[in-house]
């Protein structure tokens, strides 16, 4: 096993086969990697709302690498397993025009600047929730020709925000190219399931991975095998669970998370673009019911032990 290092300057902003690349190891070595925030730098811990108004589209979620993996072909998996994350001190959410379940309702700029010690956030909309670091996008390159976009998952991974890709998980991938080309970033200090309002706490990261091989055995798409240990959140204080029932999935999820606005606005005094924020850093959505037709319904969960 070897260690690599991949700093700062190792960024792009798309997927794509043909693009260079930045480091190349042998299946079990070891690479630590400095990861940008959402932004790339846009948004920074001394921020105001302007520079939400700010944000260049084409600049947000920069990926670190792409790491060319020694005997990778297509069709085999590439397995990464996460060895640590290092969060810097700092992250932001952001409730961006255009963008989010909800952003009908909430059509202007807003933005929340949080700070962390080794096991907490300060988040100032009310809450101080447990410091549960993962990375947002990591993947491999399509095999379709052009450079795809950056926001969206795909069936080689991307942005997942699939909150346990904690520390100590693994993550299968289908390799589509040779080499794979795998990147990664979009680090986050905390998720809800979900990310209703479009971001999480986007924070910069310290990241440490290492890869294996597997050959002929990529999955359809990406696999995530989770640590032991608690999965969901503390749940010694409970939680406020608010729900959508009816015919469509995302109007179900639309009206779990607008009904989990109106009680922490009544409950605990928020503004409604602060209660979505909130619940996108800190609440979670799930199908509870999708068998009993004609209506389904969705569930918002949020941990009461966040509350102030």
């Amino acid at each position: 096993m070897h260690q690599h290092s991949l700093h700062a300057h190792a960024r792009h902003l798309g997927w794509s086969r043909d693009t260079e690349p930045a480091l190349r190891v042998a299946p079990d070595d070891r690479v630590e990697l400095d990861c940008a925030e959402a932004s790339g730098g846009q948004i920074t811990r001394d921020s105001d709302v302007e520079a939400v108004h700010r944000l260049a589209p084409e600049r947000a979620n920069p990926l670190s690498g792409p790491i060319a993996v020694d005997g990778a072909e297509p069709g085999d998996a590439l397995v990464v397993t996460v060895e640590d994350l290092a969060p810097r001190g700092w992250g932001w959410t952001a409730n961006i025009p255009g963008f989010g379940l909800l952003a009908d309702e909430f059509p202007d700029a807003h933005l929340i600047v949080s700070r962390h010690d080794a096991r907490n956030i300060d988040f100032p909309a009310g809450a101080r929730l447990p410091l549960r670091p993962f990375i947002g996008t990591i993947g491999v390159a399509p095999a379709e020709p052009g450079t795809h976009p950056v926001i969206p998952p795909y069936r080689t991974g991307g942005n997942m925000d699939c909150r346990d890709l904690i520390a100590g998980s693994k993550l299968w991938l289908p390799v589509a190219v040779p080499e794979a080309l795998l990147s990664l970033g979009d680090t986050h200090l905390a998720q809800g399931d979900g990310e209703v309002c479009g971001t999480a706490i986007e924070a910069p990261m310290g990241v440490a991975i290492s890869v294996a091989l597997h050959k002929g055995a990529a999955p359809e798409t990406p696999v995530l095998e989770i640590p032991a240990g608690p999965l969901r959140r503390e749940t010694g204080a409970g939680f406020l669970v608010t729900t959508g029932i009816g015919p469509d999935l995302m109007a179900c999820a639309r009206d779990a998370v607008r009904r989990l606005i109106d009680r922490l606005c009544a409950e605990q005094g928020l503004s409604a673009v602060d209660a979505y924020c909130l619940i996108s850093v800190a609440a979670d959505l799930h199908i509870s019911e999708i068998v009993d037709a004609p209506n389904w319904m969705v569930s918002a969960y949020l941990p009461r032990a966040v509350l102030g």
